[in-house]
């Protein structure tokens, strides 16, 4: 373990070196050790490097280095700055750039960008290939349609290995990635697929259809892109064929893609509970931070002002002992980190759906008990801090009451609030965090504020 960390933090210090070198080469304007220290690079590697400096060191770099850009770099970038770089780059560059990518990907960088730039890129593709992309871009956004590619390859079913094999030498225009062989019927209609380990592995003389995949399944063309990465994750897929709504075979979508949107899907809902925005980025300017922050910031503060309120209506009790006003913060954090704690399982598991209507009785019920036997076992603690430490020991009673009833409606807060949202056809992590919080609150500062009143004064 100590290894590792010390090789993690040798690449982390190497990399530091190297980006304040590539600034130094840009100031002094080298483009020759500039390229020395840029065309070793992996094009994640680049992505990353535009992505950590500055909007001005990043424009003074891509003038001096703007020709040895390609598709892959502008693939990997971060959409909040992939604009930018287009907008940088001349135009020859990017349309010999965006010719390099599969049609997938040229989708992935169309549809964040904006009319005119659109257009400029689609009038740089050849005719097919621009026929392609403008079909991707008519589905629905965040489908199927738009993250599948349209290079397949295809097999008549009653191939044989054989026959697949020399097609697939004679082939000029292969896929750059691509992983099973799709199989189809006289109407294009996919049938089945053979992964290429097993047409490798297989007698030329054996038929296609005999060395098919039990993992086949195809998704329409407008199935939400959420449902097609679960498919994905829940089968164990590594491509899977898209089909229109006749059934007939469009594209295909590669594991690479789904991977990509389950990890835009849980980056997206750790933005949501932490209540930053969905599109929230390092690269993000300033204006564009405190547009995407100062909402839910707002939400928090009527939040904070319904506390006050009710810590407002016990003021009288809070002057008659001082106590409470000490003990009062305590109540609240243990509940709100509870009803996190809850609320990140709920949001998890509806993510992947493992929290569904037919278990969700079960888990809630599940979670209340959790929230019972924690709030029991701090009450007793509590209980303990308020007799010896503040030599009362109905304080005490009163703190170890509101301990267990707060962590019971955190435990229920936490799983129910994400299930309505839910319900309700909203993303769950939506807010979640905002609404969990203000109950326990209120729920907290109400109960034992309640009972001093009722049982200490």
């Amino acid at each position: 373990m100590a290894e590792d960390q010390t090789i993690l933090q040798d690449e982390d210090e190497l990399n530091a070196a190297r980006v304040t070198a590539i600034l130094e080469a840009v100031e002094a304007a080298d483009a020759v050790r500039l390229a020395e220290l840029i065309e070793p690079l992996h094009a994640a590697d680049v992505a990353d490097l535009l992505e950590q400096i500055g909007s001005a060191d990043r424009r003074a770099l891509l003038h001096m280095w703007s020709g040895e850009i390609d598709g892959d770099v502008l693939s990997e970038l971060d959409e909040s700055i992939r604009e930018e770089v287009i907008e940088s780059l001349p135009r020859e560059v990017v349309a010999e750039a965006i010719r390099e990518l599969d049609t997938d990907d040229v989708v992935d960088i169309l549809e964040d960008l904006d009319a005119p730039q659109q257009g400029r890129i689609l009038d740089a593709l050849e005719d097919a290939d621009r026929v392609a992309v403008e079909q991707a871009l008519a589905y629905p956004e965040d489908s199927a349609g738009r993250l599948m590619q349209r290079e397949v390859v295809v097999a008549p079913e009653h191939w044989t290995v054989g026959e697949a094999i020399d097609f697939l030498r004679e082939s000029e225009h292969l896929p750059d990635q691509f992983y099973h062989v799709i199989l189809i019927d006289p109407r294009m209609k996919p049938v089945g697929y053979a992964t290429l380990g097993r047409l490798l592995s297989s007698r030329r003389n054996i038929r296609l259809r005999d060395i098919l995949e039990d993992s086949f399944r195809t998704v329409t063309a407008t199935e939400a892109e959420a449902d097609v990465a679960y498919m994905f994750n829940q089968y164990h897929l590594i491509s899977c064929p898209v089909v229109d709504a006749g059934g007939r075979l469009v594209g295909v979508i590669t594991i690479d893609d789904a991977m990509n949107v389950l990890d835009e899907e849980h980056e997206e809902d750790m933005l949501l509970l932490a209540g930053v925005g969905e599109e929230s980025s390092i690269s993000d300017g300033i204006y564009d931070t405190v547009r995407g922050r100062f909402p839910w910031l707002f939400v928090n503060l009527i939040a904070a002002n319904l506390s006050a309120l009710v810590i407002g209506q016990f003021s009288g009790t809070i002057s008659a002992l001082v106590a409470l006003a000490a003990l009062m913060p305590i109540v609240a954090s243990m509940g709100g980190n509870a009803g996190t704690q809850s609320l990140t399982v709920a949001v998890r598991a509806l993510a992947t759906r493992d929290l569904t209507s037919s278990n969700a009785v079960r888990v809630v019920r599940r979670e209340a008990v959790v929230g019972l036997i924690n709030g029991v076992a701090f009450a007793a603690i509590m209980a303990l801090v308020g007799w010896l430490g503040y030599g009362s020991p109905m304080l005490g009673a009163v703190l170890g009451a509101a301990m267990i009833v707060n962590q019971f409606v955190a435990a229920l807060a936490g799983t129910l609030v994400p299930l309505f949202l839910e319900r309700a056809g909203f993303d769950p992590a939506l807010s979640s965090g905002t609404f969990v919080t203000t109950l326990t609150d209120v729920f907290g500062f109400f109960v034992f504020l309640g009972l001093a009143s009722m049982v200490l004064i």
